[in-house]
């Protein structure tokens, strides 16, 4: 059986006694890709290591991205090259260390006549692409005649198309590279919560920061925890602690709001991921993704509720205009989308730009009594943005404590857990096993993938729990499996963190989470001992959200 730690709810209470219990030396507030990033890297070079999260892990900008480990093509035009070059040789990187998660994507992008690129120059640009990304092989980039581009993807306009660049890119699932980068922290000794808010920080004397006051969003107690160093990885709630710890000065976030729409994959039935033009000058893509397709995504100043973001009528309404405007055959309506996603991006404020112009280079602030702050950045970078932080935490350690030997870091060789991959291939092959073993059980290929690209290796445990399940139906006894797994190692307090974070349903198999619902509820109940109070509130508040998520209306 693959290895992998208990990470359950059932232990809450022991966790947050054992929390308050002496110092730590790293205390990380945020549970999305950064804090994770943070959270690992900090643990593997030996560092004493606790990550709070105020909702569920990746509940906030990191289950709300493009779902692409990608290279930051459109970068090239606001020449920032360093930023390329950086998240295009970090993308293999993390291709790496979990090659079932994050998964080779071609990427098609059409040359319109009038449109924002040329073939001349975009020629040239993916060549620098590949030569700052370093991409090599079958990966390298092609320029591609229309009836080559045709033939890839036939939807794509006959009039006005004069080509396009094909080029790779990566796949994944955001909530799912956050959630396995924690467990894999846990191995190296790190401690997670989430549902725990930090309200308030705890300082010396001296007025330096020592810890910090959370409050349990389960039970609604506070209680203190010690550290010698705190990070704040909050994403857009990094100017809130910022104001706590009344240190709010200087650069400041921009908030940018991205939204994303799904359809059913007949509705809009691209044949391989593009990026395309719409008419405003913008660049969204199009991305197939077993039984659905997402378009997006959009890019707007924000200055609302940061724990209310939701798809409104004027997204919706864009993204199917842009969908229709590039495939003529297409007549997307809005009662074709059955799901969509909201994300703010925590961008750092520059004075006259649009949100588009924003870069997406992270910054670290770091306050009078000694709180770390990081924001900005990009999902594809959050191993490096982990790396700058740490060391500049070991680096204060070298001054506070003379004597005491923390190691480089070692993350670039470290595989997440649920892969022991050597590669893509192996991924396939393993794939195919699993494949051969669901058969006969009414399980076909996009099964076998579902797993294995959520999971990896820990599709064996969810496979054993199928084995052991009473139940006649195998639809529910595979979501049952899965979420036995769920509760046992992934710390899943209610439906939602299920059927949302760590499965992605809501999104990309929404009528399992309407069919299922009602069982996955009865679930969670019994296992986390809830009452039926309890238990009636979480459907409400699924249903609820299931509603916001596919309907849109003026």
């Amino acid at each position: 059986m693959y290895e992998s730690l208990p990470f359950s709810a059932r232990n809450r209470a022991a966790d947050i006694s054992n929390l308050q219990k002496g110092n730590t030396d790293l205390m990380v507030i945020g549970g999305g890709i950064t804090g994770a990033g943070i959270a690992l890297d900090a643990a593997s070079r030996g560092l004493k290591v606790v990550l709070l999260e105020k909702g569920d892990f990746a509940s906030g900008t990191s289950s709300k991205s493009t779902k692409l480990i990608h290279g930051g093509l459109r970068y090239l035009k606001q020449f920032d090259f360093w930023l390329v070059k950086e998240v295009g040789s970090e993308r293999a990187i993390v291709h790496k260390l979990a090659p079932h998660l994050v998964l080779p994507e071609k990427m098609l992008l059409p040359l319109i006549e009038g449109g924002s690129y040329g073939k001349w120059l975009t020629s040239i640009g993916l060549k620098v692409y590949d030569i700052l990304a370093q991409v090599g092989g079958d990966d390298k980039r092609r320029m591609l005649e229309k009836k080559e581009a045709m033939q890839l993807e036939p939807l794509l306009p006959k009039k006005g198309l004069k080509g396009a660049g094909y080029y790779a890119e990566y796949r994944t699932d955001d909530s799912r590279l956050t959630i396995e980068n924690i467990k894999t922290a846990l191995k190296y000794g790190a401690r997670a919560l989430n549902y725990a808010e930090v309200t308030d920080f705890v300082y010396t004397p001296e007025g330096k920061v020592c810890g910090v006051a959370v409050q349990d969003q389960i039970s609604g107690e506070t209680f203190e925890v010690r550290s010698s160093y705190v990070i704040s990885a909050a994403g857009p709630w990094v100017d809130e602690l910022r104001s706590i710890n009344r240190s709010k000065k200087g650069k400041r976030l921009h908030l940018t709001k991205g939204v994303h729409l799904v359809f059913p994959h007949e509705k809009l039935p691209v044949k391989q991921s593009v990026y395309f033009d719409v008419p405003d000058g913008r660049m969204i893509f199009a991305i197939p993704r077993g039984k659905i397709t997402y378009v997006g995504t959009t890019d707007t100043n924000y200055n609302s509720d940061k724990d209310e973001v939701h798809t409104d009528f004027a997204d919706a309404i864009y993204l199917i205009s842009a969908v229709n405007n590039m495939f003529p055959d297409i007549e997307l309506e809005m009662s074709d989308i059955i799901s969509s996603w909201a994300g703010l991006r925590p961008l750092i404020h520059e004075e006259g730009k649009s949100a588009s112009e924003l870069s997406r280079k992270d910054e670290i602030f770091t306050s009078d009594s000694g709180l770390i702050s990081i924001a900005g950045g990009k999902l594809t970078g959050y191993r490096k943005m982990a790396e700058r932080v740490v060391d500049r935490i070991v680096s204060q350690i070298d001054e506070d404590e003379e004597g005491r030997e923390v190691s480089d870091c070692k993350t670039e060789e470290i595989p997440l857990c649920g892969s022991d991959f050597k590669n893509f291939k192996q991924v396939q092959k393993y794939m195919a096993r699993v494949e051969s073993k669901l058969e006969g059980d009414g399980f076909g290929s996009y099964d076998a993938w579902y797993l294995v690209t959520n999971y990896g290796k820990q599709t064996e445990w969810i496979l054993e729990n199928f084995r052991e399940l009473s139940d006649t139906d195998p639809h529910w006894r595979m979501i049952k499996a899965e979420l036995l797994f769920a509760l046992e190692h992934e710390m899943v307090h209610n439906p939602m963190d299920f059927l949302i974070r760590r499965t992605g349903r809501l999104y990309f198999d929404i009528e399992s989470v309407r069919e299922h619902l009602e069982q996955v509820a009865e679930v969670c109940a019994l296992e986390l001992k809830a009452d039926a109070q309890t238990r009636k509130g979480w459907v409400s508040e699924m249903e609820e959200i299931l509603r916001q998520h596919s309907s849109f209306t003026l």
